[in-house]
């Protein structure tokens, strides 16, 4: 089977296993905002991570803003999903930044949009979305879907955080044409803001039985692995940039 044949038939798959157990008697999760006391950090119950961590020594940040595949839903601890990795990466090449992990389980870009001014607390330099996966299998219009993604950059741009674009596929479950306009809104966004981007979040991990846990949805720590690898040479130019700017 050719690999993008492989990756359509994993993102099926994969919001068939959705959208069945959303039928099966539960809507699909809508993470409700907590309310936040004054001075308290947003927490998310049942989730791998909390929305924004204290800040430690007051480095510059790097904020992954997304839903369970940035959070590392199934894995044994968040020290093994992509955020974690990427501030290894970042260590190790001699940057003092702190990676946030704003991955929220559930999430959509409404979501994150919701709690964007949380997720931008401290000293944030570079900002990672990761949205539209949850927004691709409840089926929301791509016109939704664009108007969150342009308002999450804009909020961005107007603190002077860059920002890295990650594009999600949608699973064919809704026709071609849905896939499509899901597809370009990506593109789309990050042409018109001149953005670093990432065509597809999960190039690599997509379809690949031991990269993803036995869901089918959520990378397995060696997925994760990948997704670092993909994101660390696009996120390093940006981290240098705002050492010169």
């Amino acid at each position: 089977m050719r690999r993008t044949a492989r990756i359509r038939l994993a993102l099926a798959i994969a919001g068939s296993i959705w959208l069945g157990a959303c039928s099966a008697g539960s809507p699909a999760p809508q993470p409700a905002e907590p309310a936040r006391p004054a001075g308290a950090q947003p927490v998310q119950p049942g989730t791998p991570s909390q929305p924004v961590e204290p800040a430690k020594n007051n480095e510059p940040r790097v904020v992954c803003l997304g839903d369970s595949l940035t959070a590392g839903y199934g894995l044994p601890s968040p020290d093994e999903a992509y955020p974690a990795l990427l501030e290894r990466k970042l260590a190790d090449a001699g940057y003092h930044f702190e990676v946030i992990n704003a991955g929220v389980s559930g999430d959509t870009s409404a979501g994150g949009l919701r709690r964007l001014d949380w997720s931008l607390e401290g000293d944030v330099k570079v900002l990672i979305v990761a949205l539209g996966g949850n927004d691709a299998l409840r089926g929301l219009p791509p016109s939704e879907l664009r108007a969150n993604l342009e308002a999450i950059v804009k909020a961005a741009e107007a603190r002077r955080v860059r920002v890295l674009l990650m594009g999600m596929e949608a699973p064919p479950n809704f026709g071609d044409r849905y896939t499509q306009d899901f597809r370009a809104v990506y593109r789309d966004v990050a042409r018109e803001h001149h953005l670093a981007f990432i065509p597809f979040f999960l190039n690599g991990v997509a379809g690949i039985d031991a990269l993803n846990q036995g869901d089918g949805i959520h990378p397995t720590a060696q997925g994760q692995q990948k997704i670092a690898d993909l994101i660390w040479p696009v996120l390093k130019p940006l981290v240098d940039a705002t050492q010169t700017s």
